[in-house]
């Protein structure tokens, strides 16, 4: 590959926003130029280079079997120049540029966006986008930077941490279990209308909860949404499993056999090894593990200690942690 000596490190920025969006219009909204800067650019820079590093087609730009090998040095440049910027401002406002976040519709709606305006108050140039979409995002396709996952992914070029484990109990209205026929055991809970998950859009295992609770019941309402199943609850339409985060601050809900059922899940951090480094996406990931560890008991019914991973993750952590508050903001 013979490389024109008018190639420059802009030319890069442009190519991987491309690269991780797919789209020309995105590309130059996150870039702050025109639709026809970006499009220039990569024909400039595939000029450049000799090769052709996108296929065009109506629904966006695609890498090309080069284009991909070529995103994986880019970010290795990308990561060096942030850490280089990074130890010459020694600080974490300089820091500039966008950061995707995936996670669970609950984990973002009932716990992290309550934090998210003390991380933007402490980074006032890095851009967070939250997305909560009812699917899985792919960090291989540079789809998010970071997601909160109730499974981890079991190979890739991942780096996986254990988040936190997190409890779950059956939720009833008080006033729907004022009127309702009691439940005195699990058998019980057969004579009751369930809310729950639609079983064919059940995305990750994790999610699949009522067989746990008893292999007989199945979900009179369901819902991918967990908000719609916890709006349900609430209006007493059935009982429901819902997490002790969501639950905790809400007094018209009330545990079902607290004694008896109770269930566990876990989530886990996941980055890309390639850019898990560049100073931006390390400064969200330990917010995020500052954030958990500093509210344990909003997950852990009757709190427990920290776990392990999540010790010596804090541990490990550098300056680019803003303090945190146990109150929403």
């Amino acid at each position: 590959m013979t490389v024109n000596p008018n190639f420059t490190w802009d030319d890069l920025q442009y190519f991987l926003a491309v690269a991780r969006t797919g789209q020309l219009s995105t590309a130059a909204r996150q870039l702050r130029t025109s639709h026809a800067t970006v499009s220039r650019r990569i024909d400039r820079l595939e000029f450049s280079l000799k090769v052709k590093l996108f296929e065009r087609n109506p629904r966006g730009y695609v890498l090309t079997g080069m284009g991909q090998r070529f995103v994986e040095a880019a970010e290795r440049i990308e990561a060096e120049a942030d850490r280089l910027q990074a130890d010459i401002t020694s600080g974490t406002t300089a820091q500039r540029g966008v950061v995707r976040l995936s996670t669970p519709e609950g984990f973002a709606n009932f716990f992290f966006a309550d934090k998210i305006r003390s991380f933007c108050e402490g980074h006032p140039n890095i851009t967070l986008e939250l997305v909560t979409i009812q699917q899985i995002m792919s960090l291989s396709r540079k789809e998010a930077d970071i997601a909160v996952s109730l499974d981890p992914p079991k190979d890739g070029p991942y780096l996986t941490e254990k988040l936190t484990d997190y409890n779950l109990s059956v939720y009833g209205s008080k006033s729907y279990l004022s009127k309702a026929s009691p439940i005195r055991n699990r058998q019980d809970l057969l004579s009751h209308p369930f809310i729950g998950y639609i079983e064919d859009m059940i995305f990750v295992p994790g999610l699949d909860y009522l067989g746990d609770v008893h292999p007989g019941i199945k979900a009179r309402f369901q819902s991918s949404s967990i908000f719609a199943q916890l709006t349900a609850t609430r209006n007493g339409l059935g009982l429901c499993v819902l997490p002790h985060f969501i639950t905790r601050t809400l007094p018209d809900l009330q545990i079902v056999l607290p004694d008896e059922v109770e269930l566990k899940r876990n989530y886990w951090l996941v980055r890309h090894r390639d850019i898990s480094q560049i100073p931006r996406v390390r400064m969200v990931t330990d917010y995020i593990f500052e954030a958990v560890r500093q509210n344990q008991d909003a997950f852990l019914r009757g709190f427990q200690a920290p776990e392990e991973g999540m010790r010596h993750h804090s541990a490990a952590m550098g300056r680019g942690v803003s303090r945190l508050s146990n109150k929403s903001p």
